[in-house]
């Protein structure tokens, strides 16, 4: 959606991915530009190049390589839930170029409106995976998760499995 939406706002956006695997879903949804962050020559190459890295990254990471990546007193916004304590990387690249790391879990009920009629007015929809209700597509879907096997949502197709009670 970050993608999606970044584009809709007029941004030139670029993913970083740890490997090429996203690259075809990553421009598709409207990047223009794919890096692989473990790549230092990649990275090296768009240094100091983003005003703005939304950081969906939801485990312990070094953030010193995307730091680099921001302009001066640009902004690096973390969303992925990283546990406390787990964000190696020194305060030196902050401090003297300005930089701001902040975070975010979920915008109130106004700002949350604002990002659906947004995504409204410019025809944003989530890409999903649909499965089936039963227990056994559940649990391969919930393993999936685990396993970090997914590119979009899950959403679980109830209506096949969801029946009218009969009247009596």
């Amino acid at each position: 959606m970050a993608v999606k939406i970044g584009k809709a706002m007029g941004c030139e956006v670029i993913v970083f991915s740890r490997s090429s695997s996203k690259t075809e879903d990553a421009l598709r949804l409207g990047a223009g530009k794919v890096v692989i962050s473990t790549d230092a020559e990649a990275m090296k190459a768009v240094a100091r190049s983003c005003h703005f890295i939304y950081n969906s990254i939801a485990f312990a990471h070094d953030v010193q390589p995307y730091l680099n990546v921001l302009r001066t007193r640009g902004t690096m916004i973390m969303v992925g839930g990283v546990p406390q304590g787990a964000m190696p990387g020194g305060t030196f690249a902050i401090i003297p170029r300005g930089l701001k790391i902040a975070g975010s879990c979920i915008g109130g009920i106004r700002e949350t409106q604002q990002m659906i009629d947004f995504c409204a007015e410019h025809s944003i929809l989530s890409d999903i995976e649909l499965i089936p209700a039963t227990p056994e597509d559940v649990d391969k879907a919930w393993e999936r998760a685990i396993n970090s096997d997914v590119k979009f949502r899950f959403v679980i197709d109830t209506a096949k499995t969801l029946t009218a009670p009969d009247a009596a």
